[in-house]
């Protein structure tokens, strides 16, 4: 799978620290293990690991490019 921030914890973590003003809290053992909700229950606002399909994505912009060039 790809995905950065879907598959890395410490890449998580570290975006996560960024947003602790707005009064997000990490959960860091769901973050480690991969959960869907990362954020702890006393976070002001919930985290969620959100499942992406970059490549499907790109091919379908890139579909769309070629169609629109001809």
């Amino acid at each position: 799978r790809s995905g950065i921030g879907e598959n890395a914890a410490p890449i998580r973590a570290a975006v996560s620290a960024g947003c602790e003003w707005l009064g997000l809290r990490l959960d860091a053992q769901a973050n480690q293990v991969g959960k869907s909700l990362i954020s702890s229950p006393d976070s002001a606002v919930r985290t969620w690991v959100i499942p992406t399909d970059e490549e499907g994505m790109i091919a379908r912009h890139t579909l769309r490019a070629l169609e629109n060039d001809q």
